[in-house]
């Protein structure tokens, strides 16, 4: 998103972007957004199957759901072919980790 014309511009001047105000509610709900897979690559280390499993589940649905959230946004405005890739991506790999984690067989 900073790459199109004029959007650096708009944060720097308004603190706004596509006409939304940053304020730190908003940058830590993104900072979060962003930390959940990485937080989600650890505990699939650490946690026993079947927790890792269900949280596997939970937070994939969650993800499905932003991802659907996306997808009505994408349906009123025009979007840029690399936004909307970026939506798609993060939509089909929630739904796939919600799969695998649903069929994966539990360790005795």
């Amino acid at each position: 998103m900073f790459m199109e014309p004029g959007v650096v511009t708009e944060l720097a001047e308004e603190g706004t972007i596509a006409g939304t105000k940053l304020g730190p509610e908003l940058l830590l709900a993104g900072a979060v957004t962003l930390l959940i897979p990485l937080v989600m690559a650890f505990l699939s280390l650490t946690l026993k199957d079947k927790v890792n499993r269900w949280i596997n589940i939970i937070v994939g649905i969650v993800y499905i759901g932003l991802g659907i959230g996306d997808f009505a946004e994408v349906s009123t405005a025009e979007f840029p072919a690399y936004a909307i890739l970026m939506i798609v991506s993060q939509f089909v790999a929630a739904a796939l980790i919600v799969w695998y984690a649903w069929k994966s067989k539990q360790k005795a």
